[in-house]
């Protein structure tokens, strides 16, 4: 099974879409990861050899922050942005959505499941 980046890559998945189980690693960027380690983008991950993916290993190395490393800088961000008091920040606070969606409808998925509303009393009828 490969391993890269400390993510097993899945075998019967095309190597381009393999890599986009590493977490910072979409199909454009894992088209040029193999691009540059001249891997054929069609071959599946069990069929590359341990030449190839030492290859592929060192450019995904070199070009950046994945996985653990970018989880992290993406928190840290999020809490600069709570901590200077930022709009974006107090809305993540809150649990709302950050990029000005609404919110009067929709949101569900920021904003949790509804919450049950309080069926009033009838009032004592008249005899």
């Amino acid at each position: 099974m490969a391993r890269v980046a400390g993510v097993d890559l899945p075998p019967n998945k095309r190597a381009e879409i393999g890599l986009t189980y590493i977490y910072g690693i979409g199909r454009s960027r894992s088209a040029s990861i193999l691009n540059e380690a001249k891997v054929n983008v069609d071959i599946h991950v069990r069929d590359l050899t341990e030449d190839d993916l030492s290859r592929i290993r060192a450019i995904i190395e070199s070009q950046g922050e994945i996985e653990g490393d970018l989880r992290k800088r993406i928190q840290m961000d999020i809490k600069r942005l709570m901590d200077i008091g930022a709009y974006r920040g107090l809305r993540h606070r809150r649990g709302l959505p950050v990029r000005g969606q609404r919110t009067h409808t929709n949101a569900r998925t920021r904003k949790g499941p509804r919450r049950a509303t309080i069926a009033k009393k009838k009032a004592p009828g008249k005899k």
